[in-house]
């Protein structure tokens, strides 16, 4: 793990990743805020990496929670970095609390990181 917490706005369009603008693992409940953390994957190109964010509650539009966020991605060189990593949206309410979220290669974490999401009158 390179860096983990406050970031820059990530585009997901862009070979750029986000900047580090505080090291943290405690985001404040702020629309648009990134946070996640950065790792650089070393000789394992064309190696599937797996990846969940485990939120507090996400509801849906029928008010249902959410399943984790997860997917997976290809290691596209033998040093490759690799942002993972989230954004606060309206409502805060059902992001408020533990986000939980790592990186697997070959059914092996590689990473994680639980960051607490909190509302900023409750510091």
């Amino acid at each position: 793990m390179r860096t983990y917490g406050i970031y820059t706005k990530w585009d997901s369009e862009s070979k750029d990743l986000p900047q580090i603008c505080q090291v943290t693992t405690r985001v404040p409940a702020e629309i648009n805020i990134e946070f996640g953390f950065v790792v650089r994957v070393k000789g394992a190109k064309n190696q599937e990496l797996d990846f969940c964010i485990d939120h507090p509650g996400i509801l849906d539009a029928a008010g249902r929670k959410r399943d984790p966020f997860d997917g997976s991605v290809y290691v596209r060189s033998n040093e490759w970095d690799f942002y993972l990593g989230d954004t606060i949206w309206d409502p805060i309410e059902d992001k408020l609390g533990r986000w939980h979220m790592w990186i697997k290669l070959k059914d092996t974490i590689v990473a994680e990181k639980t960051f607490e999401v909190f509302a900023p009158n409750q510091e």
